[in-house]
């Protein structure tokens, strides 16, 4: 029986999925959805999907890292290391204090899940956690570093190879890091240019997030970590080419299903008729149940997101997904056939300015004027993207050979 009804069970919940009509601000709220079982999982739903976006992308970097030390474009690097009281004291302090936060936090939310489960990003960023939880996992952690130390003798030096793949979680910690705070900046100048200078409180906690400023904040610290450790910057930008843009991808699934804001303008177009095969929400969505709870009521509605836009948008968080996904795919298949160094990296700053260009045009983001101009943040830095893009290519098929012909 069991066996019959599970095809069943996923066949349901696939077509559930494709015909979506509401938002899903909680995992359990995706799960109930689909599979009409509740579970109480308080993860919110965009934060699952950035997550993903990280797991996903950090396998698509270290798989480009791993061939490119293969094809012998990168190389494995050997560094002197000096075990000494000095080195170890530092790493029992900084394990110490990781272990500290896991236990703080991770442990903390668990013995007190209900607050948790209220507010899980709350939580997290507030000062509330177990500090008895905290300091045991705190001697845990320095203990099996300390256990795993013992045996070296004062001043003992020896050489360690590492290979360009282990580098990336160091890699993951810098532009992550550097990301959220790009994407802070970057969205606190768009929340000034709105709304003006009320005070820095308002500015650091009224704002969001914006992609771009992480994108850009969290390559120059990839190109760092790189640099630092012998690669050259050509491909450097090569292997992370196909990994941002799928990391994109991923996560505007997350800003779909929550409906965390990033959705487009009002549609007030019929949807064509070579379209009626698709669902209605792929052309124009309430987004009922958003995360924003924005902006009307819905009617019998109990609980903590219960509001819907009061007419329909543009889905562009869904439209960038599928287009990036594809451009995901496209990278990736092409990226051994092309051995010109950079070339992957110019072509992937030409398809994700073009994309984004095009889909601000149907989206609700601040303008900037320049007399008759006018454009938002993404626009500016995407028609930059392009830009560079394009010269890159000239430059490396037309204007280099040309140069080495001379020389």
């Amino acid at each position: 029986m069991l066996l019959v009804y599970k095809p069943y069970i996923y066949y349901t919940a696939y077509t559930q999925a494709f015909y979506l009509m509401r938002c899903f601000p909680t995992i359990s709220d995706l799960f109930e959805y689909l599979f009409h079982i509740h579970i109480a999982i308080p993860i919110q739903t965009f934060g699952f999907f950035v997550a993903m976006a990280f797991i996903l992308s950090y396998q698509a970097f270290r798989s480009e890292l791993k061939r490119k030390e293969r094809d012998g474009h990168i190389h494995a690097i050997k560094r002197d290391v000096v075990v000494n009281r000095s080195s170890l004291a530092i790493e029992l302090c900084l394990n110490g204090l990781l272990g500290f936060l896991l236990g703080f936090k991770i442990l903390g939310a668990l013995l007190n899940y209900e607050a948790f489960k209220i507010d899980p990003a709350k939580y997290i960023f507030s000062l509330q956690g177990s500090i008895i939880a905290g300091l045991l996992c705190a001697i845990g952690y320095m203990y099996w570093i300390y256990k795993d130390r013992k045996s070296s003798q004062n001043n003992t030096r020896t050489t360690e190879t590492i290979h360009p793949y282990q580098l990336m979680g160091k890699i993951v910690f810098y532009a992550g890091f550097w990301g959220f705070i790009g994407a802070k900046l970057f969205d606190m100048v768009d929340y000034v240019y709105q709304h003006g200078f009320t005070s820095l409180h308002d500015v650091i906690f009224s704002s969001g997030v914006t992609y771009y400023g992480g994108f850009l904040f969290g390559m120059l610290a990839y190109f760092y970590v790189g640099l630092r450790n012998g690669m050259k910057l050509p491909y450097i930008a090569d292997m992370g080419a196909p990994g941002i843009m799928l990391a994109y991808a991923i996560g505007r699934i997350g800003c779909q299903l929550s409906g965390d804001g990033d959705w487009g303008i009002v549609n007030t177009h019929a949807k064509p008729n070579w379209l009626n095969w698709l669902p209605d929400w792929m052309w124009s969505f309430n987004f009922p149940h958003n995360i924003l709870n924005q902006n009307t009521r819905i009617p019998d509605c109990y609980g903590s997101y219960c509001y819907q836009l009061s007419k329909g948008v543009y889905p562009t968080s869904f439209y960038e997904t599928v287009i990036c996904l594809l451009l995901f795919l496209f990278l990736w298949m092409i990226r051994k056939h092309l051995t010109v160094p950079a070339t992957i990296s110019y072509i992937y700053l030409i398809l994700s300015g073009t994309e984004r260009y095009f889909i601000e045009n149907i989206r609700i983001n601040p303008r900037y004027h320049f007399g008759s101009l006018s454009l938002s943040q993404a626009q500016i830095i995407s028609l930059g993207m392009i830009l560079v893009g394009i010269g890159g290519i000239i430059y490396l098929y037309l204007v280099k050979p040309k140069l080495h012909t001379l020389t």
